[in-house]
C-alpha cells in the first residue's frame, strides 16, 4: 500500500498557542481548536479526509481580512466552508477552516427593479429564494442542496442545478464580488473591470492564443480556471467575476456578492416521458431543448428503489418541467412537449404535490445512489462529468461498458438537458487493490469524457477528486497557467493548498483509510451494514440534508440542529464524531469520548433519520450503542436510572399512586424528586393511573376469561405508557376493536411485558436484552397472529429494535413482523366497518417514530374515513420520551415543540379534533399549551353508539 492510503496512528497536528492568541486578538467571531469542532470539519460529501487545526466563525468581512493576515503571519492554510457538501474534497483542508454559515448568512438587499440581490456568502440558496420569491423572483442555479448550501459554496464550485438549461450556471448569474486574498488585502470584482490581482492582465495577454483555443465549448465546463473569461474579445470586457467563479476557495474568500435574479414561472408544469434505456433517454433530450423547458433531467429505473404510482412505464425517464403565465399555459407547454417527445409512454403532472414527489426521487439521488439496490456502497469517485448533450447517449453506453469492464456498478443520472451526469460506483476503497483499481478507472474514465469533448467536473467542481486529471483535458501548457494564475492571486500558497493547482493525488487523503480494518465489537445486529458498526457510520456521505432550518411536509431529520443551528447537533455531525471517534486521530478516548456523548446528548432518538436522511443513517441506534459503551461499568447520569427504567418503577408504584400523586403535586416534594431524578425542573410529573389498563380489562372480562378460538380474539399490547400513565387509550381501543371486528380482546398473558424502549433509548442494551427475552417467553402470541400496538414508539421499538438487539433469536423477528398499528389492523382485519363520521378538522402531530418506522398511510386513510379533514403536524413534538424530561433539555425540547406543533394547535380554529397518538406528544401538548389531545381510538370511541359492545364510554378518568 502506498504511504498515502494507511491510516495516520500519531497525534494530528496542533495550532501553536502563538497563532492562537494572535487570531483571537485580531477577530471577533468565535474560534474553537478543541477535538470536537476539528473532527466535526474533517470531511464534506466526498469519499476525501484531512485534519484541519481549527475552525473560526467570522462575523463580517473585517473579521475574515484580519483572520487571513494573521494566518500569513503564522503560514497556516485557510479553507473557506459554506454547508460542507462538496463531493470532490474542496471543503476539507489542514489548516484554519472560515465557518461562513454561522454569522455571514444575510441577504443584505433585494432590487426587484434591477433584479439582483446582495448576499453574504453564508447565506443559504432556498433562503435567498424565499427573499425574492415576493417580487415574482428566484436564483436560478439550484442544486438538489438548495436547503443547506450556501451562495459561497454556490460561487465556489460555479453550482448549476437542474435549471441551467433555462438560467445557466452561478457564474452566469453573479454581476461582482467582494472578495479578501490570502494575507487580508480585500478586493472587487466587476464584470468588464481589471482582471484582478496585478499580473493577471500581462498573464493572459500573453498566452491569448492558448486561452482561446484550449476550452471545450460546452454549457457545462466547469473544471479549471475559467481564465477564457478574461479575453478582452468577452463580451463586455474582461470578466474577472466568472473567472474566480469556480475557484474553490483557491484564489479568495467572498465576503459579499451581487446576484443576478430571473422571472419565476408563475405556474409550472411537468412532463415525464418514459424510454426503453438510459441511452434513448439521452439522446432524446437535446431534441427537446428547442421547446423552452425549464429543465430536463434523466434517470435511469435502477435510480428508483421503490416503486413510483406517477412514472410512466419505461426503464428510464426524462423530467422535463416547463412554466407559464397561468397553469393552463404551463400544461400546454408540457403537452407539446409529450407530443413532440418519441417516448415509449409519458404523462404531464400539474399537482404540485405530484411534482414534488416526483422531484424528491430527483433530489434524494445523491443519498440514495450511495447503495446499490443490493444494499452494498457506492462512492462520487467520479461525478458529474459533463459531455456535449448531443453526445450523452454514447458517452453513456461506452461509460457503462468502461464500468463493466473493471468489473464496477453504478447509477447515473443527471442533467441530460446540458450533458452532465452524476453517478455513484460501488469502488473498494477500503484495500490496496481497490484504491489501486479506483485509481485507474479515473485515468481511463477521464481519457473517456476528454475523447467525447466533455469536461471532468460539470458541477461540482475538480477539487481532489478530478484536479489531478486536468492536465488529460487541457494539456500540461494550460495546466501549468493554472498554478501561474493561483501564484498571482496567492503568491504564498494559502488558501486551500492541494485543490486545482498542484493538486494532490486523487487516491490520497481517502477518508476510509483511518478506519477499523476489523468489525467493531457491538450489540447491535446492523443488518444493513453486514455487522459492521463502521459500514453504518460511513453511511453519511454528508449530503447535509439534517441540515435544513425547516422540516418539509410530514419531515422529521432533524430536530436538535433546527433548534440550535450548530453542526454538532446535526445527524450529519455526529455521524462525522462516530467517524473520528473509530478513527482514533482527533478523539483519541473512543468509547469513552466526552466530544461524542456531548453531541449525542441533544439527539432526541427520534428516528427521523432513519427514513428522512437519503442513506438511512440511524442516529437513534447509534447514541444507544454508544452510550452503552461510554457507561459501562460507569455511574449513570440519574434520569437513565429514573426514566431509563420507568417500567420498572411504575409496576412498583402501581399499589400506591393516589398518594404518590398527591405528594407530587407538593411542590418541594416535587422539587426533591425531579431533582433527585435528574429531570427537568421545568416539567410537572404525570399522573399515574389509580387502575392500570389491563386490570381494568381482566375486571370488565370476569376472572378467570379465556377466549380458546384464535380467530375470534385480538392481542392488544399493553405498553407501559397505556398500562400506567393512559389506561384511557387502552379502553377506548379495546371499545373500537371489539366494535369494528366482533372479536373480543384479550388481557395481557403476564402483566409487566415490555418492548424495552427505555432501556435502548438511555443504551442499557444488556437490561433491554433481558426485558426483550423475558417478553419473548412469556408472549403467546401464535404464529401469524397480528400484535396491536397503541404506542407508536413502543411499536416502533418491536419493529426494529428488537430484532436488531436479538438478531438470533428468530421468535424477534416474529414479533416484529407481527406488529400492527390501530389503524392498521382496522384496515386489514376490519376492511368492510364503517367508522363513525365526526366530519371536523384536524390538527396535532404524527408520532417521529411513526414517520420513520411504521408510516401512517393507514392513519391518514382512517382519518379520511372519519371525516377528519387538515394535516397533522411534522417533525418532533420536542418531548420524545425521557429526552425532554432531562435535565438540561427544556429549552431545545420547546425549541422543538414550537417549530410546528404548538403553532398548529395555535393557529386550529375552534372545534378542531387534537390528535397525538403518541403519550409524549399528548404530554408535551398538555404542558407547554394547556391543551389535551387525545389518540385516534379515544376520538373513535367517543362518537360509537352507546349500544356499541364494551358497555357504555370510557371512562376518562384515572
Amino acid at each position: 500500500m502506498a504511504e498515502q492510503h494507511r491510516p495516520h496512528t500519531g497525534p494530528s497536528p496542533a495550532a501553536s498557542p502563538a497563532f492562537i492568541t494572535a487570531l483571537r486578538s485580531a477577530v471577533r467571531g468565535a474560534s474553537d481548536f478543541g477535538a470536537a469542532a476539528r473532527a466535526l470539519t474533517t470531511m464534506d460529501a466526498s469519499n476525501y479526509r484531512r485534519v484541519p487545526l481549527g475552525v473560526l466563525a467570522p462575523r463580517d468581512a473585517d473579521d475574515i481580512a484580519a483572520a487571513l493576515t494573521v494566518c500569513r503571519e503564522y503560514g497556516v492554510p485557510v479553507v473557506p466552508r459554506g454547508g460542507g457538501t462538496s463531493i470532490a474534497g474542496q471543503a476539507t483542508g489542514t489548516g484554519l477552516v472560515l465557518d461562513l454559515t454561522r454569522h455571514l448568512r444575510t441577504i443584505l438587499d433585494v432590487d426587484p427593479t434591477a433584479r439582483t440581490a446582495v448576499v453574504q456568502p453564508g447565506v443559504i440558496l432556498d433562503d435567498l429564494r424565499a427573499a425574492a420569491a415576493p417580487h415574482g423572483l428566484t436564483f436560478g442555479p439550484d442544486p438538489s442542496t438548495h436547503s443547506r448550501c450556501t451562495l459561497g459554496g454556490m460561487i465556489g464550485n460555479n453550482s448549476c442545478g437542474a435549471h441551467s438549461v433555462a438560467w445557466g450556471t452561478t457564474a452566469d448569474n453573479v454581476r461582482d464580488l467582494s472578495v479578501v486574498r490570502y494575507g487580508g488585502q480585500a478586493l472587487r470584482l466587476e464584470r468588464g473591470s481589471g482582471a484582478g490581482p496585478a499580473g493577471v492582465d500581462a498573464l493572459v495577454a500573453g498566452h491569448l492564443a492558448l486561452l482561446r483555443t484550449g476550452y471545450p465549448d460546452l454549457p457545462r465546463r466547469i473544471s479549471g480556471y475559467a481564465l477564457d473569461a478574461l479575453l478582452p474579445e468577452h463580451p463586455g470586457g474582461p470578466d474577472p467575476v466568472r473567472a474566480f467563479c469556480g475557484s474553490e476557495g483557491t484564489l479568495g474568500v467572498v465576503t459579499e456578492a451581487t446576484v443576478r435574479l430571473v422571472e419565476a414561472p408563475r405556474a409550472r408544469a411537468l412532463a415525464v416521458l418514459g424510454y426503453a434505456d438510459e441511452s434513448a433517454a439521452a439522446e432524446a433530450a437535446p431534441g427537446l431543448l428547442a421547446y423552452g423547458p425549464l429543465t430536463v433531467e434523466g434517470m435511469a429505473a435502477d435510480l428508483v428503489r421503490e416503486p413510483a404510482g406517477l412514472l410512466p412505464r419505461g426503464a428510464a425517464w426524462l423530467f422535463v418541467e416547463t412554466g407559464g403565465a397561468t397553469a393552463a399555459e404551463a400544461r400546454a407547454h408540457a403537452e407539446r412537449v409529450l407530443r413532440a417527445a418519441d417516448a415509449v409512454d409519458g404523462a404531464v403532472v400539474t399537482d404540485p404535490a405530484g411534482q414534488r414527489a416526483l422531484w424528491r426521487i430527483r433530489e434524494d439521488a445523491a443519498g440514495t445512489a450511495t447503495r446499490m439496490p443490493d444494499g452494498s456502497e457506492a462512492w462520487p469517485g467520479w461525478e458529474d462529468c459533463a459531455v456535449p448533450p448531443a453526445r450523452l447517449g454514447a458517452y453513456l453506453r461506452d461509460f457503462r461498458a468502461l464500468l463493466a469492464e473493471h468489473g464496477l456498478r453504478g447509477t447515473p443520472y443527471g442533467h441530460f438537458g446540458d450533458g452532465c451526469i452524476h453517478v455513484r460506483i460501488d469502488f473498494d476503497l477500503t484495500t490496496d487493490a481497490g484504491v489501486a483499481r479506483f485509481r485507474r478507472f479515473s485515468e481511463e474514465t477521464a481519457d473517456l469524457v476528454v475523447a467525447h469533448g466533455g469536461s471532468l467536473s460539470g458541477e461540482h467542481g475538480d477539487g481532489q477528486a478530478r484536479a489531478e486529471l486536468l492536465p488529460r483535458m487541457y494539456g500540461d501548457e494550460l495546466v501549468a497557467l493554472f498554478g501561474r494564475f493561483k501564484d498571482l492571486w496567492d503568491p504564498d500558497g494559502g488558501l486551500n493548498p492541494g485543490m486545482l493547482a498542484r493538486p494532490d493525488r486523487l487516491d490520497a487523503n481517502l477518508r476510509f483509510s483511518v478506519l477499523p480494518k476489523r468489525p467493531v465489537d457491538v450489540e447491535f445486529g446492523y443488518p444493513q451494514d453486514g455487522g459492521d458498526f463502521a459500514g453504518a457510520v460511513r453511511r453519511c456521505v454528508g449530503v447535509a440534508k439534517c441540515r435544513t432550518q425547516e422540516a418539509s411536509g410530514a419531515g422529521v431529520m432533524c430536530p436538535s440542529f433546527r433548534a440550535t443551528g450548530e453542526e454538532a447537533h446535526s445527524t450529519r455531525g455526529r455521524a462525522r464524531l462516530l467517524h473520528e471517534m473509530l478513527a482514533g486521530e482527533v478523539i483519541t478516548d473512543g468509547w469513552r469520548s466526552t466530544e461524542v456523548r456531548d453531541a449525542l446528548d441533544l439527539c432526541l432518538s427520534c428516528k427521523g433519520c432513519r427514513s428522512d436522511c437519503p442513506v438511512g443513517v440511524d442516529m437513534a441506534t447509534y447514541k444507544a450503542e454508544f452510550l452503552h459503551h461510554h457507561y459501562k461499568s460507569k455511574l449513570r447520569p440519574a434520569a437513565h436510572y429514573a426514566m431509563g427504567r420507568l417500567p420498572q418503577w411504575l409496576r412498583l408504584a402501581r399499589p400506591f399512586a393516589r398518594p404518590l400523586n398527591a405528594l407530587a403535586r407538593l411542590r418541594p416534594l416535587a422539587a426533591l424528586a425531579k431533582r433527585l431524578a435528574g429531570i427537568a425542573p421545568e416539567r410537572t410529573i404525570p399522573v399515574l393511573a389509580t387502575e392500570t389498563y389491563s386490570r381494568w380489562l381482566r375486571r370488565r372480562q370476569g376472572r378467570g376469561t379465556r377466549i380458546l378460538s384464535s380467530s375470534r380474539v385480538v392481542h392488544l399490547w399493553a405498553d407501559t405508557f397505556t398500562e400506567h400513565l393512559s389506561p384511557q387509550v387502552g379502553r377506548a381501543a379495546v371499545r373500537v376493536l371489539e366494535e369494528a371486528t366482533g372479536r373480543t380482546v384479550l388481557p395481557p398473558p403476564v402483566p409487566g411485558l415490555c418492548c424495552g424502549l427505555t432501556y435502548v433509548s438511555t443504551g442499557q442494551l444488556d437490561a433491554a436484552r433481558r426485558v426483550m427475552r423475558r417478553t419473548l417467553d412469556r408472549l403467546d402470541l401464535l404464529p401469524g397472529q397480528p400484535l396491536v400496538v397503541l404506542e407508536p414508539s413502543c411499536a416502533a421499538t418491536l419493529r426494529t429494535d428488537l430484532p436488531e438487539l436479538l438478531p438470533d433469536d428468530p421468535r424477534a423477528a416474529g414479533l416484529a413482523s407481527a406488529v400492527r398499528t390501530f389503524a392498521q389492523y382496522l384496515e386489514e382485519y376490519a376492511p368492510d366497518w364503517t367508522p363513525p363520521r365526526l366530519d371536523r378538522p384536524a390538527a396535532g402531530q404524527t408520532h417521529c417514530h411513526q414517520h420513520a418506522v411504521l408510516g401512517d398511510a393507514p392513519e391518514r386513510r382512517l382519518r379520511e374515513r372519519l371525516g377528519l379533514t387538515g394535516e397533522l403536524s411534522g417533525g418532533c413534538c420536542g418531548l420524545a420520551g425521557n429526552f425532554g424530561f432531562e435535565k438540561g433539555h427544556w429549552e431545545v425540547s420547546v425549541a422543538c415543540a414550537e417549530e410546528r406543533l404548538l403553532p398548529a394547535v395555535r393557529a386550529a380554529e375552534p372545534g378542531t379534533e387534537l390528535l397525538a397518538d403518541g403519550f409524549s406528544c399528548r404530554t408535551q401538548l398538555d404542558q407547554l399549551a394547556g391543551r389535551r389531545a387525545r389518540h385516534l381510538a379515544e376520538v373513535i370511541a367517543e362518537a360509537l353508539p352507546e349500544s356499541a359492545p364494551g358497555g357504555g364510554a370510557p371512562d376518562p378518568g384515572r
